[in-house]
């Protein structure tokens, strides 16, 4: 337990790190998008690199190995973390399906019958590594439990995310493709029943299994949970193979991957007033799904929960509390964006979405710092 104790301290501390480079990213990119270098900028991203772009590279590939670890960190929780027991993992459970439920909901109800219902999905996921750093913002008044309930919640609710991805924007299916990427999954699965602790025929495996499923039709990123889970996970601390692997992707994923695709996909021009732009359905729906429902169905599931006796609260932990991180569920950002970029053609809804999740998640990380800044007692020690 100490091992898994350190990895997660670990994780904390550089997704708190991570989440303020990103903000630093986004906004270097904002500029540069709207400065004179505007064309320069912009096109650099486009650069054809083996029949890709650069773009599609980073939100194709290297985005598979940030899922990787989003697969890794679930499979910890499952093992050894808050989801470990059933007790402990119906709150943030049921915390992650309301704030999935809510905001789909009101999007839905403001692009009912228009062309872009298929951005159902976008207000559903919470960015973690910005949830964090906002979180880390308020020191030590934080009780640990707090910290740990927002990560089990968010690592969940990206769960929730990759099954959306997966269930409804895949485009077209090739099934030769997907039957030999599957196939290759079985492989490694039968690996792992044979104890085969060597990292490397799951990682030559998991590259095959991403060229095929690219080629598929679905998309590739869900690779990178599927070899999380094919990866051993024993405990044996620092020997065991995931664990190997989580620490050896934390720090590239934290500090190169995650800024890359900040920096390529908020290369946003806006040529139009930003009133104009909030008054879509989409946007509507974005900002509205985030801000407002994602803390209504977070805090509703919960207290449904709790009322039934299937959990409690943590400790040091009250209702307020519980508000304050359903409005930190509302910063979106990394895999909103990712889920626009899948739900939308036309160039103009994709940036006008983007900038609707980059003002919803800004309002969002506001609103629940002054929620917590103000509830969370000033003398709690750690």
């Amino acid at each position: 337990m100490l091992i898994i104790h350190r990895l997660f301290k670990e994780f904390y501390r550089s997704e708190k790190t991570a989440g303020l480079i990103l903000i630093i990213c986004t906004v270097i990119s904002l500029v540069l998008a709207n400065s004179s270098a505007q064309h320069e900028y912009i096109h650099f991203w486009k650069i054809s690199l083996g029949g890709m772009s650069l773009e599609h590279w980073i939100n194709d590939a290297l985005m598979t190995i940030f899922f990787l670890l989003i697969g890794l960190e679930l499979e910890r929780e499952i093992y050894c973390g808050e989801l470990s027991t059933l007790k402990n993992a119906l709150l943030p459970m049921a915390a992650a399906l309301g704030g999935m439920c809510f905001p789909a909901a009101i999007y839905w109800l403001f692009n009912y019958e228009t062309p872009t219902l298929s951005g159902t999905g976008i207000p559903t996921a919470t960015d973690i590594a910005f949830a964090l750093a906002i979180l880390s913002l308020l020191g030590n008044r934080v009780p640990p439990t707090l910290k740990i309930f927002l990560t089990a919640l968010a690592v969940v609710d990206d769960l929730g995310a990759i099954i959306i991805i997966s269930l409804f924007y895949t485009q077209s299916l090739i099934a030769s493709y997907l039957f030999i990427a599957l196939g290759i999954f079985v492989v490694l699965l039968i690996l792992n029943r044979l104890r085969v602790y060597s990292l490397i025929p799951y990682l030559v495996g998991g590259i095959a299994m991403w060229y095929f499923m690219h080629h598929s039709g679905v998309h590739a990123t869900i690779t990178g949970v599927l070899l999380a889970f094919a990866i051993p996970f024993n405990r044996n601390g620092e020997r065991s193979p995931s664990y190997i692997l989580q620490h050896a992707i934390h720090y590239p994923v934290a500090f190169i991957i995650l800024p890359l695709f900040a920096l390529a996909n908020t290369a946003i021009p806006v040529n139009c007033e930003i009133s104009a732009i909030v008054r879509e359905p989409h946007s509507l729906g974005i900002s509205m799904g985030l801000i407002i429902g994602k803390p209504i169905g977070i805090t509703v599931f919960s207290y449904i929960a709790v009322s039934l006796g299937a959990c409690c609260l943590p400790r040091l932990v009250n209702w307020y509390h519980i508000i304050g991180i359903g409005l930190l569920g509302g910063i979106g950002f990394t895999m909103s964006i990712f889920i626009t970029l899948l739900a939308f053609n036309d160039p103009d809804i994709i940036n006008q979405a983007k900038l609707s999740i980059l003002l919803a998640s800004c309002g969002a990380a506001l609103i629940g710092f002054t929620v917590l800044h103000l509830t969370l007692k000033r003398l709690y020690i750690r």
